[in-house]
Order: structure tokens, then sequence, then C-alpha cells
């Protein structure tokens, strides 16, 4: 299968810009994710490499073919919608073959194509059935199914598990998945779910405001976002944010909280060092913190501190701890959680390895 790359792409849409010199590159057999909230332009983005809207100005490349001037139909695409866009009239069957039609195939090797589509998406037992006959699961399979038989070089999909429950996505997400696996093409998904976005991508575009944030593996984009708006968008619960005043002392550098509580960043490897006073936002994952340690950890961070609140969601749980005027989340097992009360005092340890701090005006890690 081909890369895919997006030059200089500038959209625009009178006098609204929402894109402005966009540059990504999709190389062959990525599982792309565009990634970010409604309103930042990752379906613009998908529907201008779709063909389905005009170029303002910039390059899009398949391959080695500038498709920026080219009709959909030439491009070599095949996309999955998030309505389905499956036809109400036709059986399974006839959807899955209608988009052979126009290209002409013999009847054997269309034929062909129907049946390995069938096949491996689990939908021979439904071939003479219409959508209306058909579970959401099943008309998503037959979309994935219809965009297939195209062997196209790249496949398009626009949020297709949005209207989905809960169940039925994690277990088409498992199905997209394995797809990738076994048939290795280049796709580049929208969505706005984030963990859609973790466990199919290779590689994870976010996007806010038209612009790309940060572009990586999902470890990469997890572990050690760019951007503030990356690292309080990833994450569910979402990093703990909060403001401080970076120091330098006898000691080294830190950072002071509202509560005159400090942070030791002598171990921490800065890609930019901030001045002493500047304003910083530190990140704390809440799973990274240590609960009640027998001794004084090395590298950690002590924190003794009152709980606020403990959310309890069955399999796991949730506790705010008041914190420099603020909230810190931290998660824990359901059975201490259970044991934890508003009011109680607890205290928990933080890896300075696992810190991201940001430049709190610029919003660039440091």
């Amino acid at each position: 299968m081909p890369s895919v790359s997006f030059e200089y792409i500038v959209k625009r849409f009178g006098a609204i810009t929402v894109l402005d010199g966009l540059n990504l590159a999709v190389e062959d057999g990525d599982f792309l994710v565009l990634l970010g909230p409604s309103g930042c332009g990752k379906t613009t983005l998908l529907n201008l490499l779709a063909g389905l809207l005009d170029v303002s100005s910039g390059r899009i490349m398949i391959g080695d073919r500038d498709v920026t001037e080219l009709d959909p139909k030439d491009r070599d695409l095949a996309m999955v919608f998030q309505s389905y866009a499956l036809y109400p009239t036709k059986t399974v069957e006839g959807n899955l073959r209608f988009g052979l039609s126009a290209r002409k195939l013999p009847k054997a090797e269309a034929d062909q194509r129907v049946q390995w589509a069938s096949e491996l998406l689990q939908l021979t037992p439904l071939m003479r059935r219409k959508p209306s006959e058909l579970s959401g699961g099943q008309r998503q399979r037959v979309a994935i199914g219809r965009a297939l038989v195209k062997h196209a070089d790249v496949l398009l999909f626009d949020e297709p598990l949005s209207n989905l429950d809960a169940k039925l996505r994690t277990e088409m997400r498992m199905e997209i998945k394995k797809l990738h696996e076994t048939l290795k093409p280049t796709v580049v998904y929208v969505t706005h779910d984030q963990i859609e976005a973790m466990t199919l991508a290779t590689k994870i575009a976010v996007m806010n405001k038209g612009e790309i944030q940060q572009f990586g593996t999902p470890d990469q984009v997890y572990e050690h976002p760019e951007t503030l708006f990356v690292a309080s968008f990833i994450g569910s619960p979402a990093m703990n944010l909060i403001n401080g005043q970076f120091t330098v002392t006898d000691g080294g550098p830190g950072v002071v909280f509202a509560d005159q509580t400090r942070i030791d960043l002598t171990e921490y490897t800065f890609a930019s060092l901030p001045r002493d006073g500047d304003a910083i936002a530190v990140g704390m994952r809440p799973e990274h913190f240590v609960h009640d340690p027998v001794e004084a950890l090395p590298g950690h961070t002590a924190f003794d501190l009152t709980v606020g609140m403990v959310e309890r969601t069955g399999s796991d749980a949730l506790i705010s701890l008041d914190f420099a005027d603020d909230q810190l989340f931290v998660r824990a097992e359901p059975d201490r959680a259970a044991k934890t009360r508003p009011g109680d005092r607890v205290q928990v340890h933080y890896p300075t390895a696992k810190l991201n701090l940001f430049d709190a005006k610029k919003g660039r890690r440091l």
C-alpha cells in the first residue's frame, strides 16, 4: 500500500481558514488516527484526501501520484462513513457488490472479492438481508466490507464507531484492529475518542484549531505530550496539571506550588530550561502515584493531603486530593477506595521521572 502526504495544505471556507499550511506524512501500511475535539479540522482533512472537498492551496500525494486535482473516483480510495451510507433497498450482497459495478470487473473476480470480504467479516449468513434487518455492528461490517472489496490503495474511516453502543464499539475496534494486522492497508481514521486512537493507531496526529499539536506513536503522545493541549486531551482520567513557579536554589532546579510544596527537578531532563521565577505547569498522571509506601522511595516526591472526593466505577476508582488551591486526582484500587472517606489524610508519592513540565504561557513542553 502507498504512503500519503499532505504538503502545506490550506483550506478556507469564505473568510474562515480551517487549515493553514498543514504538513503530515503517513507511511506505507500505517494506521494513522486523526484525533481531536469537534471543529479541530480532522474531518475536513479527511474529506480533502477523499476529494470530497477542494484544497485551497497545497498538495496531496498518494505514493508518487499528485491527487490534489483528481476526482474521488480516480484517487483509488475507499471510505467508511459515520452513517454507514448503505443502500436500503439492496441486500448485504448487493451493497458489497455495488462498488464493483462501476469498475466493470469480470463477474468471476467480483464474486471472488465479495465472497472474500463476507468471509473475512463474518457476513456470509447475512448476505440476503437488507440493512433494516441488521444490527448497528452488522451494518458497520457491511460498510467496511464494501470498502474492502475495492482493493483500494488507502482506506479512510470517518468516525465509524460513533453510532454504536459501548459493547459494539469494543467489538468493532477489535475487528478493525485484526483487519489491519491481516491486510496491512494504509489507513487514515478520524475520531474524537482517545480510546479508539490509543488502541488502533500505529501513529496519532493530535489536532486542535486546525493545527497538528503532536504527531507520534500512541506511547509517545501519552507519555511525552508536547503541549498543554495534548496533555489535557489524552488520558482518561486526564493528566493533573498544577500551576507552580520554577525556582533555582543551591540544591538545584525545582518547582514551588501555592502551598509552598516543592518538587526537586534535578533529575528531570529539560528540553529547554526555564528562567528562575517562570510560571510552569506540572503534569502528573493519576495512575503513576504510589500509595502509602512502607519506606521513602528514592526519586519520588511525597504528598500528605486531604481527601476531597472518592469516585468508584467498579473496576477502578479515582480519589481527589486537596492540593495547592486545586484538586489532585489519584487512581486507586477499588478496595482501597472503599476504605477512604472525604476528609481523610492520605500520603501519596510521585516519581520525578514521570513528571511532565510545560511553559504555562506558551503551552510547550519544557
